[in-house]
Formats: structure tokens, sequence, C-alpha cells
């Protein structure tokens, strides 16, 4: 389809700042935006009154409602009354730990708690099901009472329902409450809104209560689990101690590495045992040492007398007594009677069995110490002996004290377990009964004295800036809903065509609406709408640049776009002009033509094409103005395609030699085929659309239809534009200047 557009023209500055500028303004038109809210004033002033009034009746209609504030604060500084580390350690001072606490009490399990601590599930407020009926629901309510099927809803309630009411209930309750840090502190504001005001303060309050007790219990509950943890632990590793330490004792029985005094009893029977032995040697050695000094004095010649144990025997000391006594005794013998006395023999007899006496003691005393030294030896040889088989036992308790040690070091382990947990478990329990919360209340919520809800200022203040901006909401929702074209610069802007003109509403420009338009073009032919079909024919014969334009259809995408109406009054307007003229009534379905004309021929342009009449029976004459009109005959309607014929192409050379001016009214596009079939042979086809009624979207249906049949569309005339309204819509379009030159002509 070739469209012929004038709008793309030359712009020395295209590219540069000029045209970011240019661009700019005419994105940024407040006059164009003053002058579509101006438009749509009705619409804008009815939306926001209607949502002014609906906010200030919501406002009077809310019940009011007040908020209580109780703050608490965690609290960084806390009483150590033991040195003992809690199970549950304290918060640390941070801020996203303030932030959680602020969930926490927010929490559901909380909210739950509060419940039914206040039992909130009986107060209406929260739950509905409590409010006594009022009006129908109470008249109703009572009947059933009477019938005996006024049963509480909540008694008849299943468990699932139950449960389903006191989730409600909850949420209710979670729905008025509002949890917020104060800034970077550690102080957390816990606000109620309840419609009693007593009663906000107390749920707040109970909160506050409720998340300091659950702090403590959470650390009572840890310090009594770990109590009990630390008890069956403690009762486990005992069990563990004692069998470690009997693997321990029945491992030392079984090798025979029982101990005294911290050493194992075969080292102290080797110790012994070496001393044993060292003494026995010595004693061996000192033995033998006087044996063979004795034998050594008696080889020596020695009587004997000299021997060391000799010289200590009490017996040869007592033998020596009698002997020098006896000496004596012979001596005063010898000296008195003579060596032959008797006496003095008995005497000397007495002294030889003296010195045998002595003589064989000091045998004995030999003899003894010969027994000293065997026996000396024997036992320091069986003193050796037995510590030869000490070493031994000791070589094979050295072996075993491996596994001992390792028996040992584990045993040694769990007693080490077994009293840190045993210190433990005694430091958990001392902290019974000490548990200190985290946070502490700074400030009780009292009773509030002026309602929180509804803020009747700020509700009044939010609805009229709700209002104003849902005026200006509905406003450009109106403006983007609005399919139609109201301007040449719609036309231009959307469909990409030349706009070649508008005819206006005849109400709108005339004094006298009672005239029919056709019959005011000749009526007023200086009138405003009269000029617009002079407009109209100038851009209709400049349609195709350098090319003459004679055989123009006139179409449209839908019915009562006025297609007839504009032809008649095109071609009256063109015939005062002094051009020859001639209307053919193409509209085989509606023949709008004669029923404007108020005429009924008998022979028309189907007659002409079957060749049943001539061109000069069928063309009537409009007295008026002298412009032609070919109509169509009465019951003439045929299924036949008569335009895409031959007799069809001739016509239209017959007309374009005759006259300077052929207008074919033809259908529209959408509903009937025969336009896409006439509108190639025209020179131009002229594209008729109701002002701001015609729907964009049909439009360019039309278009796609005609787009393929190689038509060439001239451009869209704009109709029944209503002019005193275009002055609201048409900012930059010459109607939006009407009441500036309207004076110009005669109306």
């Amino acid at each position: 389809m070739n469209v012929h557009s004038p709008m793309t023209t030359g712009d020395p500055d295209a590219g540069g700042p000029g045209a970011l500028v240019s661009t700019f303004a005419r994105q940024l038109d407040l006059r164009r935006l003053a002058n579509a809210f101006r438009r749509r004033l009705r619409l804008f002033g009815a939306v926001a009154v209607a949502v002014l009034l609906a906010t200030v009746l919501l406002t009077l209609q809310a019940t009011p409602k007040y908020t209580a504030t109780a703050n608490v604060m965690l609290d960084t500084r806390k009483e150590k009354v033991s040195n003992v580390e809690e199970v549950l350690s304290g918060l640390p001072a941070d801020s996203s730990v303030v932030d959680t606490e602020v969930e926490v009490l927010r929490s559901r399990q909380l909210a739950e708690r509060v419940v039914k601590t206040l039992k909130l599930e009986d107060d209406a407020e929260f739950n509905p099901l409590m409010a006594r009926p009022t009006g129908l629901k109470a008249v109703v309510g009572g009947i059933k009472g009477i019938l005996g099927q006024g049963a509480p809803k909540a008694a008849r309630a299943n468990t699932v329902e139950a449960q389903k009411q006191h989730e409600r209930v909850v949420d209710a309750v979670l729905h008025n409450l509002s949890v917020k840090r104060a800034g970077l502190t550690y102080i957390i504001n816990v606000n109620f809104e309840s419609t009693l005001p007593a009663k906000a303060a107390v749920i707040a309050n109970k909160f506050a209560e409720l998340y300091l007790l659950e702090q403590m219990e959470a650390k009572f509950d840890a310090n009594q689990q770990a109590t009990q943890w630390l008890n069956a632990r403690l009762a486990e590793l005992r069990g563990q101690v004692q069998a470690d330490d009997a693997a321990v004792q029945q491992y030392k029985i079984a090798n025979n590495l029982l101990s005294a005094s911290g050493a194992s009893l075969t080292e102290a029977e080797i110790s012994n045992y070496n001393q044993g032995l060292t003494q026995a040697q010595a004693q061996v050695a000192e033995d033998v040492a006087r044996l063979r000094t004795a034998r050594d004095q008696l080889s020596s010649g020695s009587t004997g007398d000299d021997v060391g144990e000799a010289l200590s025997s009490p017996v040869i000391q007592q033998l020596r007594s009698q002997r020098a006594e006896v000496s004596r005794t012979v001596a005063d013998l010898q000296g008195r009677y003579g060596d032959r006395h008797p006496e003095m023999l008995k005497a000397k007899r007495q002294l030889t069995d003296i010195d045998s006496q002595i003589q064989a003691e000091i045998q004995r005393i030999i003899s003894n110490l010969e027994a000293k030294v065997q026996v000396s030896r024997q036992r320091a040889a069986a003193i050796g002996g037995s510590l030869g088989g000490a070493k031994g036992a000791l070589e094979a308790n050295n072996r075993a004290m491996v596994r001992l040690n390792e028996l040992q070091r584990t045993a040694d382990a769990s007693r080490t377990l077994y009293e840190s947990y045993l210190s433990r478990y005694k430091e958990t329990s001392t902290q019974g009964g000490i548990e200190q919360s985290d946070a502490r209340v700074v400030s009780k919520a009292k009773i509030p004295t002026g309602q929180s809800s509804p803020k009747v200022g700020l509700n009044l203040a939010l609805g009229l800036l709700l209002a104003l901006g849902a005026g200006v909401g509905a406003v450009i929702l109106a403006e983007v809903l609005d399919a139609g074209l109201a301007t040449a610069e719609d036309v231009e802007r959307r469909l990409d065509i030349s706009c070649l003109g508008a005819i206006p509403l005849l109400s709108s420009v005339a004094d006298d609406a009672d005239i029919e338009p056709i019959d005011y073009v000749v009526a007023k032919p200086l009138s405003a709408f009269s000029e617009a079909f002079r407009n109209l024919k100038t851009s209709i014969l400049h349609a195709r640049l350098g090319e003459p334009v004679k055989v123009v259809a006139v179409t449209s995408s839908l019915p009562g776009e006025g297609k007839t109406t504009t032809s008649i009054c095109l071609g009256r307007a063109s015939a005062l002009q002094g051009a020859r003229t001639i209307v053919v009534d193409c509209d085989l379905r509606r023949r709008t033509v004669n029923r404007v004309l108020k005429s009924e021929p008998t022979v028309g342009l189907l007659e002409v094409l079957s060749g049943d009449a001539t061109l000069q029976q069928a063309i009537g004459v409009d007295e008026p103005t002298g412009v032609h009109i070919l109509p169509l005959a009465k019951s003439t309607f045929t299924p036949r395609d008569v335009f895409g014929t031959a007799a069809m192409d001739r016509l239209l050379d017959d007309l374009r030699a005759r006259y300077d001016l052929v207008i074919l009214d033809t259908a529209p596009v959408l509903p009937v085929a025969d336009t896409r079939v006439l509108a190639p042979k025209a020179d131009a086809v002229i594209f008729l659309a109701r002002w701001r009624k015609t729907p964009q979207h049909a439009i360019e249906a039309a278009f796609r239809l005609l787009a393929g049949t190689g038509a060439h569309l001239g451009g869209v005339a704009l109709t029944q534009m209503d002019m005193r309204q275009q002055a609201r819509y048409g900012y930059g379009d010459p109607g939006f200047y009407y009441a500036e030159y309207k004076k110009y002509y005669v109306s």
C-alpha cells in the first residue's frame, strides 16, 4: 500500500543539542498536558470527590483504637552471682541480635501464650464468634434458641475448626501488635492497639512480661537438660572408671605386678636381695679372713692362744684363769715339795688337763670358723640365686608393664573425664534458681489517653492526596484507553499517514442546526462547515505528488463514519467551485445516497454496467449545485462482482474523461469486500474516521485489508468533529484555535 505522508521534513539540528531540546519540549508539553486534564475535568472531579467522600465515610465509621507502648531493653549489664559459666550464655550486644529479638517478640508462639494467658479467645474484639449478634442475626439467633437449635458454634465445632478459630484469634492479636527497635539503641518498643485503652496497656505489658519469662524459662530448661544429661553421662563415666580400674588391678594380679609404696613388689624384693647378697658376701669375706688368719697363726707355730676368736672366747678365758691358778699352785708346790710330790704331780696333771681343754677349745673355734665360712658361702649363694630369679621375674614384669601402662592411661583418662564432668555437674546444679533474663522492662505500658486511629487530620490529608491521585489516574487511564483519533497529530503519529483534514459536526459550528449538512453547504457556502470540504478537496487533489487525482474512493473501516454525507457535501462544494463533479453511489447494500437526496431513481449504476441503460439515462443532476449523481436503483442488489469487471473499468475511464472530480461513495472496508475491489481503480482512497469514536485498531485492520490491493491511500480525514470540544482536545491542531478564527466565517 502506497501511503503519502508529508510528515518527514528536513531538520538542520537533527542529532544535535537542538534536536534533543526540541524532543524534550515535545515530550514535556505542559500546555498539552493541561489541555488533556481540562477536557477530562468532569471525570477527574467525579473520581476525586468519590474517593474523598469514601475516605471521610471510612474515617467517620472507623472504630477508635488506642495504642499502648511498653519499652523493653536488652540488658548488657548483668549481676554476676557466681563465676560459674552459664549453660545458656547471655545475648551479645550486637545489632543483629536486637533485630532477632524484635522478631521473637513478634513470634506466633509468644502471641499464643498471650492469648492463652489473657483468655483472648473469649474477647469479641479478637474472636468475632463471641460478639453479640445484632439486627436480623439477633432475631434469627433467638428463633433458633427457642427451637433448641441455638447451640454455640464453638460448641459444635470439631477439633480442626477449633484450631482454625484459635489461629484466627492469634492472627488478630498479631495484626494489632507492632514491635520495632528504637533507632540503633538496645530498646525495643512493644506497641499494641485495641479498642479499649486499658486492654491495650494490659496486652502490651503481657507481651513484655512473657517475653522476659520465656528468656528465663529457656535458660532454666537448658540448665535442667544439661543437669540431666550430665547426670546420665556421669553414671556412664562412673561405670567406665570402675571398669578401667578393675582391669588395671586384675592385670597386675594376673602378671604379679603388685606394688607397695609406689613400687612393684618384685623391685622391692630385688632391692632387698641385693642388700642381703652384699651383706652375705661381706660376711663370707670376713669369715674367710678370720679362718685364714687363724690358720696362718697356727701354721706359724702358735698354740692358738693369739687367735682372735680364742682371745674373745669366754671358755678359753675361764680355762686360762684356771690354768693361772693351777700354775701358781704348781709353782708353790714345787718350791715347797719338789717335782715328785704327789700334790705336785696332781697339780701338774691338772695343768696339763687345762692345756688340753684349751687346745680342744681352740680347735673347736677353728672348726666353728670353717663352718661359718661354709654357712656364709651357702647363704650368699642362696641369696644370689633368689636375686637371679627376682631379676627374671622383673624382666617379665617389665614386659607386662607396657600393657599395664596402657590400661593405666585409659583408666586415668576416664577418671579425668569423669572428674571434669563431675565438676561441671556440680557447677550446673548450683545455677538452678539464679537464672537471669537478658532483657528488662524499662517502661511499662500506660493507659493511653488519646486514640491512635483513626487519625482524622492525617486521614483527610491522605484522602485528599489519594483523591487527587485517583482523579489523575482516572484521567490518565481514560487517555490511555481512548482509542479514538482526535487531532491531525494523532492520525500522523498513530497511523503514520497524512491527515487530509477535519469535517466539523454541523451543530458545533452552525447557529441554525436544523438544516441538513448537505443543504448547509449550499445555503452557507462561506461557513466554516463548507470551508472544511473545500480544504478536504484541496488536500485530495494533492494526495499524489506530481500526479493528477480525479477518481477518489471515499471509504471507512465501519458504518456510520459519514461517508455518504461527506461524499455529497464534497461533491457539492466542488461543483460550487466550478469543477465538473460526479458522485457515484458504490454501496450496493445501503444505497445511502438515495436516502440522503430523498430520491428513488429507476436506473442506476448496475443498469449502466449491465448495459440495460446508458450513462446519460442513469445520471441525475443536483439542481442547487449542478453536481452529477450516479445512484443505485431500488432493489438492484446483486451478489455478483460488478466492480471487478471490464465494464466498471470502462465506466471509470469514461467518467475520468468527462469530469474533473469523480467521487466514489463506497461501502466500509471491514464488513464488505466490494471496496477492496474498487479501491485500486481509484486514483486515491480517502479514509474517513469519526472523531474520537472510530477505534484505532479498526482503522489499522482496514489498512491491512487494503494493503495487498495496490490501492493508493491518500490519507485520513476526521469527520463529525465537535469544534467546541476540540478546543480541549486538539492542542496544536487547527481546530484548537477555532474560537480565534470562527468569526472569519459567515454562519
